[in-house]
């Protein structure tokens, strides 16, 4: 995800009782008062350069992965692009900081307060005297009152996804002047500084059809440095121009381009000039690397050539592969002419052909750089505890103890050059106030003891097992239909073997008895979850019943357990324990597919037996995860700003519903217990940071203990710039600022801190 602004909307439910031992853990308070605050793994990079050095004018084109199905951020179909759209052209009384923490946005909020906690929490919101709509209105409390209507869920004519917060809202009113709004909450809300941002003005919000219908194509009326001019859906992309009555720092740019790119296509999209700024995977990161490296030879300079590319030389120190790159660069021209009597192209020209290609893409691409930084974001094993062997809590502890968090997250992030630190909390990031590393509560890795517990459960090595299923059986691990047309290839438990990149997707075991002679997996280059949409599945999911914050990953095929793994698999009641890895097969997920590699062979070395089943991207979430059918699964949420709101319903323990069913919101794992609730009701009720923090702290611990998802590492973010474009690229926590992006001015020297005030 990259970036959703101030308010992140992360929510679910689970299933899954804990034993009474569970919690009966030492390390379930929160941190010290005199802890010092952690601070942020890797840094915002984005060329930040002062005003004066930006260029006023010229167009960013800017790749996304879609162009947004709605404008209106609090629809279900919203995605990152609607996100994006909304901080360049809507009111957010606050943004983000570098910390992950809010801060009051001085162009629309001159200050905001808790004026009265009793007999209610009162909070005053002093707005900016220049603060207007596009249409020439004050933005005052009739735009508040709306939006709190809209979003209170008291009308179910509006079709909103989220409204928390604004359901603790009792009523809204015009404080002593145009500029004051006073907001009177029911009952205390902790997060009150959640509420929003952003800001729609009252005709969006006004009534349901203009709610469910009006900004889903269109903004008529915002508030931002940008507008909204066009929404193009035949030539996927977005166009935002300067707004003309925009008050604050005038934006440099004419206009920002949001132009869908697939992220296969980027690499080629930057090349030939038709995008300045993209998310990119590793394997575009190499591509860029090769290209500046391929730009700087030893003891000389290329020497141009044709079309402004090196022309051949014979220059000794260039190595063989340069020199015939160089060559073919230097005779495509007068070679492509020719070929055999068929006019067929021979093998050599094709060869030629294709190096040629590369060369121009590698001369287009030094112009290139790449910003690298960790996304508000992190990457997870998840666990069901619904049913199956994982519905006991002491096997959901032994696969958690298993699995060595520093190695996963130095396979992604080490080659990276990014800080290979497992994330230490559910609820919180390195920087934020809330964090705290509060995986004691569960143990670090230990072998001896997951077997421990293993055995505790009932699982033997070599005790008897039924006869091995045939295709179509159900596996030991979680019982549950086959969603329909959903796996590329029948969840045949087949042993592994093959290629996995050649698309031979399907169920596959590691840790079966029979071993290949394949070794274990290797270290992909680089450090990608994937697409953006996979990254975001379990948040994105959750809104629009599809939508959410998650990559998913699978071992290659071919996978083996090592040569010292454990020969007799740990059974019971003649069943072996296997469990089913459920993993999405679309592009992009290479550095994933090494993650589910490694977590296998590490749960296959204390006899715990793993049957990889890939499904398309469409159905991962609604016909596996969101429906139960898997035990284990990668996936990814954001971190908030405010998760005493925004993580309860990750976490909450799921409520019966009337038809029978269990309601887990976005608690995928099943997991969950009233402690945890209670814990997420105090700290949203109280007034007290101090308390507040430390209570997401305890609950953060009691999560850790239940063992039902296991976070692994922070999710890296690399984007691909054009060396003068300044004050954007990978943003971290901090919101971005739209007005100071642009291209550096001709005669600047170098990028320099941004001044703002």
């Amino acid at each position: 995800m990259s970036h959703n602004g101030v308010a992140l909307r992360a929510v679910t439910r689970s299933v899954g009782f804990l034993t009474a031992g569970a919690l009966a853990v030492t390390a379930l308070s929160g941190c010290s008062s005199e802890e010092k605050r952690s601070k942020p793994l890797a840094e915002q990079d984005i060329a930040p350069a002062a005003r004066d050095r930006v260029a006023d004018g010229g167009t960013l084109h800017w790749a996304v992965d879609a162009v947004p199905e709605t404008l209106n951020t609090f629809q279900a179909d919203a995605d990152a692009t609607t996100t994006t759209v909304a901080q360049a052209v809507l009111p957010s009384m606050y943004r983000l900081d570098a910390n992950g923490r809010p801060q009051v946005n001085p162009d629309y909020l001159e200050s905001a307060e808790v004026v009265e906690t009793e007999p209610r929490q009162v909070v005053l919101y002093k707005l900016n005297q220049q603060a207007v709509w596009s249409d020439g209105r004050e933005i005052g409390a009739a735009d508040f009152a709306a939006q709190w209507r809209a979003l209170s869920g008291k009308d179910s004519a509006y079709w909103t996804a989220r409204n928390a917060g604004y359901e603790r809202i009792q009523k809204i009113e015009r404080g002593k002047n145009d500029l004051e709004v006073r907001v009177t909450f029911a009952r205390p809300y902790a997060d009150w500084r959640s509420l929003f941002s952003p800001l729609y003005p009252k005709d969006v919000m006004g009534t349901p059809d203009s709610f469910n219908d009006s900004a889903r194509k269109k903004l008529k009326i915002t508030a931002g440095p940008f507008q909204v001019k066009k929404v193009d859906h035949k030539e996927d992309e977005v166009t935002l121009t300067r707004n003309p009555r925009w008050w604050g720092h005038p934006a440099k740019l004419d206009g920002i381009v949001l132009r869908a790119v697939p992220r296969d296509e980027r690499t080629a999209a930057l090349a030939a000039g038709a995008i300045e700024l993209a998310e990119i995977d590793p394997e575009a990161l190499d591509r860029i690397s090769l290209a500046a490296r391929a730009g700087v030879k030893t003891g000389s300079s290329p020497v141009a050539g044709p079309g402004g590319l090196p022309a051949h030389r014979s220059d000794s120190n260039l190595g063989a592969a340069d020199a015939l790159r160089s060559w073919a660069d230097a005779h495509e021209d007068d070679q492509d002419d020719e070929g055999d009597e068929d006019g067929e192209l021979s093998a050599r020209q094709k060869e030629r052909r294709a190096l040629a290609a590369q060369r121009r893409e590698q001369a287009a691409l030094k112009n290139f750089e790449v910003r690298k930084s960790l996304e508000p974001a992190y990457t997870q094993l998840a666990l069901n505890g619904a049913s199956g062997p994982l519905a006991d809590e002491r096997v959901r502890r032994a696969v958690a103890r298993a699995i060595d968090r520093k190695a996963l997250a130095g396979v992604v992030l080490s080659p990276l050059g990014l800080p290979a630190v497992p994330v230490g909390s559910h609820l919180a990031l390195s920087g934020q106030d809330a964090y705290a590393d509060n995986s004691g509560a569960l143990g670090g890795q230990d072998a001896e003891e997951a077997r421990a517990l293993l055995a505790d459960a009932g699982w033997v090595p070599g005790g008897p097992v039924e006869k091995e299923k045939k295709k179509g059986d159900k596996a030991a691990g979680t019982e549950g239909r086959k969603a329909g047309g959903d796996s590329e290839q029948d969840s045949d438990g087949e042993k592994a073997g093959g290629d996995s990149e050649k698309g031979d997707d399907g169920t596959y075991v590691v840790g079966e008895d029979d071993k290949s002679d394949d070794k274990d997996p290797k270290d992909h280059r680089g450090g990608g979850d994937g697409p953006r949409h996979l990254a975001q599945d379990g948040k994105q999911y959750a809104n629009k019943l599809r939508q959410g914050g998650a990559p998913g990953a699978y071992a290659p095929r071919g996978t083996a357990a090592p040569a010292d793994a454990a020969t007799k698999v740990l059974a019971k009641n003649g069943k072996a324990l296997a469990l089913r890895f459920v993993l999405p097969s679309g592009p992009g997920s290479g550095t994933l597919r090494t993650v589910a590699g490694r977590i296998s062979v590490m749960l296959e070395k204390i006899g715990i037996r793993t049957e990889i089943s890939k499904v398309s991207d469409e159905s991962y979430f609604k016909d596996h995860i969101a429906s139960g059918q898997y035990d284990l699964a990668l996936y990814s949420w954001p971190a908030s700003a405010f998760p005493a709101t925004d993580a309860r319903p990750i976490f909450a323990k799921p409520v019966p519903a009337a038809d029978g069913s269990l309601n887990v919101e976005q608690n995928y794992t099943r997991v969950g217990t009233d402690q945890v609730d209670q814990l997420f009701d105090e700290a949203v009720g109280t007034l007290d940071e101090g308390r507040s923090r430390s209570l997401i702290r305890k609950a953060d611990s009691r999560i850790w203990a239940a063992a039902g998802s296991i976070p692994l590492y922070q999710r890296p973010q690399l984007t691909a710039a054009k060396k003068d474009v300044v004050n954007a690229g990978s943003f971290g926590f901090q919101t971005p600022v739209y007005e100071d992006m642009g291209f550096l001015a001709k005669g600047a020297k170098g990028p320099a801190a941004p001044q703002r005030g």
